[in-house]
């Protein structure tokens, strides 16, 4: 079985999104985790932080448009010209505007872009301004069905084994009625599989049930697929870490989100695992619904789930 290593003693990450959008349970998270945290630092301060001598453990930097310096041209231009030279990437908390006008409405805060108006109109603006940044970010996570502890979880499978590999690997289901998630790279469409739903003692159940994945498995066509997803995956999942790739998202869907893609999700993260690579699983539409075992967890490389 192989290991892969990483190489991050200058890893610096840049987290950042609308405000209200999680930012500071992500750097707080992050610090969890072993990073070493600065949250609202100014963007003119960056490249002399960088300059000095290199970091023991990885950095996350919090930014947003409270920092008095701050400007998205800024922040990417600093990016490129970090490129080549430290592993500075950008973590991008999105979140839908209505939500986000929710949040404000919950805590009474005012939006640091319209202290004199509505959170409406400074939620809007900044959002447009952070359009170019969120473009261009290395991950994207959207937080508008997230509760704090769900974010802790996604960043957990994201940025929680660095000490074990050096790109993280997420495995999504969901449902094609719903779109596709946000930030994958590559997608896989089960659809053409047998659909339990038309199963009436099958319908209310899910994919991590295990009688719902031996009916899916009936399906002949089901084991040459999995063969052909991992075969794909491990061949290309090792030139993404040589590129210097520092995660790789990949989503898998069916009609519902709830029978074939998280039984065909289970299956190719727990290939994975045993392949060598540390996975995290996400059922988006599990989640929605508050179905039992939805959470995202992680597998480590025998396969079991880790907290």
């Amino acid at each position: 079985m192989t290991s892969h290593q990483p190489n991050l003693s200058q890893r610096v990450i840049l987290v950042t999104g609308p405000s209200g959008a999680g930012r500071s349970t992500a750097i707080n998270a992050l610090e969890d985790l072993g990073y070493e945290a600065i949250d609202n630092i100014p963007l003119s301060l960056i490249p002399r932080l960088m300059e000095g001598p290199a970091p023991l453990r990885p950095v996350a930097l919090g930014l947003d448009v409270r920092n008095r310096d701050f400007t998205p041209e800024g922040l990417l231009d600093l990016q490129d010209r970090a490129r080549g030279s430290q592993g500075l990437e950008i973590l991008y908390l999105d979140c839908n505007p209505e939500v986000l006008v929710r949040r404000y409405s919950e805590t009474r805060r005012r939006h640091p872009l319209a202290p004199n108006g509505a959170p409406t109109e400074g939620i809007a603006l900044e959002i447009r301004l952070l359009d170019c940044v969120r473009a261009r970010a290395d991950i994207l996570i959207d937080t508008t069905d997230l509760t704090p502890h769900d974010l802790r979880a996604q960043l957990q499978g994201w940025f929680g084994s660095e000490t074990g590999q050096g790109m993280a690997v997420s495995v999504h289901s969901f449902s094609y009625k719903r779109g596709l998630p946000h930030g994958v790279d590559v997608v896989f469409d089960c659809r053409f599989l047998q659909n339990p739903y038309w199963q009436p003692e099958l319908r209310a159940l899910t994919g991590l049930d295990k009688v719902v994945g031996d009916y899916i498995a009936t399906d002949l066509r089901q084991a040459p697929f999995l063969d052909h997803v991992l075969g794909l995956l491990t061949f290309q999942l090792p030139a993404c870490l040589d590129e210097g790739k520092a995660h790789f998202a990949i989503g898998i869907g069916c009609t519902g989100g709830q029978h074939r893609s998280v039984a065909m999700t289970e299956k190719v993260a727990d290939g994975l695992a045993q392949a060598g690579w540390q996975v995290s699983i996400r059922h988006r539409e599990l989640e929605r619904r508050g179905m039992a075992g939805a959470s995202t967890r992680v597998l480590d490389m025998s396969g079991a789930s880790r907290a």
